[in-house]
Order: structure tokens, then C-alpha cells, then sequence
């Protein structure tokens, strides 16, 4: 399938990178299918929108920068994306100009199912972690109350 993108122009995307987003991701509930991109040797990936060229988000491994990350799937978000064994977890980046105050979205990470092709951004209610974690070094983590 060929989909235009905004930052790579026509792009060649396999079924398998098709996933689909039964809600849309929260601010974007019109966007229900976007393709995984992975870019190569790096932790990171960009989500793109099938529909609009102009909506990406990139992504990152939250393991890589965090490797304390954990969290535990609420039944109901497992049971809706039909989790088995297998399954992906990716974070919303934000990249600023100066790199060191650029940050990843532990509150709210990307659950994919790569056996159904379906996805779901899921915010973590009782969780102590935060929207702007840095990114360049694992803090320690705070209750989330600290306005991040």
C-alpha cells in the first residue's frame, strides 16, 4: 500500500505495519489507521496516519529509556485489544530544539497487538508517571503530581 506522508513523501507500507485504532488517539478520534514505521537501528518509530499525510507522532521504546518502566494493563484495555502473548509498548515523543529538554510520555503509552493489527493510546490512572519524563536519562520516578 502506498500512503503519502508529509515528512517522506510516498511511502511504500506492508499490511503489517497497518494498525488500526478503533477510537482514534485522544485529540485525533477521526485518525483510526496509521502505519508503524520503524527507523532502522534506532529505538524509535514513527506513527504515521493513513488518512492525513500531515499527522505523524514519533515514538520511542519507553524500555530503552526506562528500563524500570512498568505498568499494569487494565483487563478491560487487554480484553479490547485482544492481548495475548504478544505485545508492543511505545511512547508519544516530544523533540525540542535543544535535545536535552526533550521528553516521553510514560502516562500514556501506544499498545499495540501485532497479531490483530489494532492499537490503543491507554493513560495509566494509577500510575507514577508523567506526560514530560526526560528523555535523555531515567529520573526517578515521582507520585505525578508534580504538574509534568
Amino acid at each position: 500500500m502506498i500512503i503519502e506522508t508529509q515528512s517522506w513523501g510516498k511511502l511504500e507500507v506492508n499490511k503489517e505495519q497497518l494498525y488500526h485504532f478503533s477510537k482514534g488517539i485522544p485529540g485525533f478520534d477521526d485518525e483510526t489507521d496509521f502505519a508503524l514505521i520503524a527507523l532502522a537501528d534506532t529505538p524509535f518509530w514513527y506513527l504515521q496516519s493513513v488518512k492525513s499525510d500531515g499527522l505523524a507522532f514519533l515514538l520511542g521504546d519507553p524500555f530503552t529509556f526506562y528500563p524500570s518502566y512498568e505498568f499494569e494493563l487494565p483487563d478491560d484495555e487487554a480484553e479490547e485489544l485482544a492481548i495475548g502473548s504478544e505485545v508492543i509498548v511505545r511512547c508519544i515523543l516530544t523533540l525540542k530544539e535543544q535535545t536535552e529538554h526533550s521528553t516521553i510520555n510514560l502516562l500514556a503509552p501506544i499498545v499495540l497487538n501485532p497479531v490483530t493489527q489494532t492499537g490503543k493510546q491507554i493513560v495509566l490512572h494509577r500510575a507514577p508517571y508523567h506526560t514530560k519524563h526526560s528523555l535523555l536519562q531515567e529520573q526517578p520516578l515521582t507520585d505525578g503530581k508534580d504538574g509534568g
